[in-house]
């Protein structure tokens, strides 16, 4: 694991921590250590990691948004919405920050979220957009990025993902984000040939641009 500051001023902006591959379930718990232990002199970081193959269902998910069983794992998480998969080839970034010191109210910080991958797939000349009541990004129809959060003491932290080069047929085992016959896509099908180092860096890059933007 490898940290390094993107400021000389420990709260003016994030760490960011890349973690490489980590389980989902023991990375959870250490986010909630993290935002539990956390003083206002704590400083904000952003985890860039992938995960083994995983199933997870925010807090008010319905567990019929799970179509059939396979051999991959469900976690019941505590993050908000329904089912989503994560798994090698996608790119997850997690905010761990204090919503206060950028002057953000939780959408604002999923706008800003959404916008970060927006503004990265745009420099690739890939149109992305949103959806009305349907957080997360998508290309035409399709859905490459998921945003996911929880507040506790006015600090965030789960985050969100984006699909890079990964295997998507485990999304047919679900109803993505609750979605019934949701498309989902991933920047390699799109035609960009980032990796998910290249991706995460990027993304790290405009998420710490829009919350410098929000001060």
């Amino acid at each position: 694991m490898t940290c390094y500051p993107l400021s000389l001023s420990p709260l003016s902006r994030p760490l960011v921590r890349r973690l490489g591959r980590r389980d989902y379930e023991s990375t959870w718990r250490e986010m909630q250590r993290f935002t539990q232990m956390r003083t206002p002199q704590t400083p904000d970081e952003l985890w860039l990691l992938e995960h083994p193959p995983v199933y997870t269902l925010g807090q008010a998910g319905k567990p019929e948004h799970r179509l059939h069983d396979n051999d991959i794992p469900m976690l019941k998480v505590d993050r908000g919405g329904q089912i989503t998969y994560h798994g090698p080839g996608q790119v997850v970034l997690y905010t761990l920050v204090e919503l206060a010191r950028y002057r953000l109210k939780v959408k604002e910080l999923v706008y800003r979220l959404e916008q970060a991958v927006i503004d990265l797939l745009g420099a690739h000349h890939l149109g992305a957009n949103r959806r009305r009541g349907a957080p997360g990004v998508y290309v035409g129809k399709a859905k490459i990025a998921a945003v996911g959060l929880r507040i506790k003491k006015g600090a965030a932290y789960h985050g969100l993902s984006l699909n890079v080069g990964m295997d998507l047929s485990p999304y047919d085992a679900i109803n993505p984000c609750g979605y019934e016959a949701l498309e989902v896509t991933q920047t390699r099908d799109c035609g960009l040939t980032m990796d998910v180092d290249s991706a995460g860096e990027a993304l790290a890059r405009h998420v710490i641009s829009q919350l410098d933007q929000a001060r």
